[in-house]
């Protein structure tokens, strides 16, 4: 008789969390919603629309003309793009930035990815606040490091003088995310100084991802970091081309660090996608040259967007507005199920697509606080005023017996 036996499975991935946009993309597979309430997605924080048409012919005209769009390129990305952004960043933030401070990667969650990957391996840890960026979770859990799970207070911010006594020498790195993914919460420079700090006299690095500094609500540098002639010694930035220019189906981000890591970074991006992608390269490329109005317009949409989210919110009984900003709000709600519960409650029966702070932070028996059961990430982004009028009338009308 034969035995058969499965192949061997990674325990570290096999233990790891199914993405939670493939989760929640499955709670409305086979759901019909009739043309009198039609779905409210309010789950995934990427833009639905194209990218703007002077872009899309600029692409096109690359896909005819340039034939080295479709060979391989190099592994830190295009040399013009490389040199833009350090310009871009060198006039934003202040301080000493060049082209060989800059990688162009895959998105920024590969960013992510070969920053941790040149900082820690497994049996190493990271601090990682709460609510965190699910992926972020996701691949510290894959890679074996462990994740120090810094719990943000009720203002949904991290506390520097908490994550201090979080260190020992297994810590690599501090994660912020500012504007927040997922409360939407705009770090304030002092703060982030406080973490840049604490970082550097415990001889660690600060890994802040910026993916949406794009629409952030203050005008000027969000931050300080980079006006420290040494910043490269402890800051390692991230970003990502995709919100900003609708690139996200291109796959477009960046890490700014210092030339030595950059070295080790090159190693992880050669090994997993050889190169970026060369379009979305260009068309990045041109968006930064070409669209400073249009991308100006778009974060003043954004804007708009959160600012009513703001002022519709205190007219619902029983929630709460946490944090908001970027593409995000973050609410508590006022019933006595966890918020997985309410999630697909809201699905059911109000045709809304959220995602509930389960996915966020640590449930109360895995040592959470009791955020992740009680708050809720709705993201904006991609519903205009009418569409906000139509969510919050659904949400008033929910309810759970």
């Amino acid at each position: 008789m034969t035995v058969s036996k499965s192949s061997p499975m990674n325990p570290l991935l096999a233990a790891t969390i199914t993405s939670p946009i493939v989760e929640s993309r499955s709670w409305v597979e086979n759901v019909t919603f009739s043309d009198d309430m039609p779905l409210i997605n309010v789950s995934q924080a990427a833009p639905v629309d194209p990218p703007p048409a002077p872009m899309r012919q600029a692409l096109a005209e690359s896909v005819l003309n340039d034939v080295s769009a479709h060979l391989y390129g190099p592994v830190l990305g295009l040399p013009d793009l490389r040199e833009t952004l350090a310009r871009h960043c060198a006039m934003t933030y202040g301080g000493a930035i060049s082209a060989g401070n800059v990688g162009i990667t895959s998105g920024c969650n590969q960013a992510f990815c070969a920053a941790i990957s040149s900082l820690a391996g497994p049996g190493d840890a990271v601090i990682l606040p709460a609510p965190w960026y699910f992926n972020h979770k996701m691949w510290l859990d894959m890679a074996g490091i462990e994740c120090r799970v810094l719990m943000c207070g009720d203002d949904m911010l991290p506390d520097p003088q908490q994550a201090a006594l979080m260190i020992d020498d297994r810590v690599k790195a501090i994660v912020l995310v500012t504007p927040n993914n997922p409360t939407g919460m705009e770090y304030p420079d002092g703060l982030i100084t406080a973490f840049y700090q604490l970082a550097r006299k415990s001889g660690i690095s600060l890994v802040i991802d910026e993916t949406y500094r794009d629409f952030h609500s203050a005008s000027g540098a969000p931050h300080s970091l980079f006006n420290d002639p040494d910043w490269s010694d402890t800051l390692i930035q991230l970003y990502s081309f995709s919100k900003a220019y609708r690139l996200t189906g291109h796959r477009v981000g960046a890490i700014v660090c210092s030339h030595q890591r950059m070295t080790e970074v090159e190693k992880f991006l050669d090994t997993l996608t050889i190169c970026p992608n060369q379009l979305g390269q260009r068309g990045a490329l041109f968006g930064m040259r070409n669209l400073g109005n249009w991308l100006a317009r778009e974060r003043a949409e954004i804007l708009d967007r959160a600012s009513a989210m703001r002022t519709a919110f205190p007219q619902l009984e029983g929630w709460a507005l946490k944090g908001c900003g970027a593409y995000f709000a973050y609410v508590s709600h006022p019933f006595d199920a966890p918020s997985d519960q309410v999630a697909r409650a809201l699905v059911e029966k109000s045709a809304i697509l959220a995602l509930p702070g389960t996915m966020f932070s640590p449930r109360r028996e895995e040592g959470g606080n009791g955020h992740a059961e009680q708050h809720m990430r709705i993201a904006f982004a991609n519903v205009d005023q009418s569409g906000i009028d139509r969510l919050f009338a659904r949400l008033a009308a929910f309810s759970i017996p």
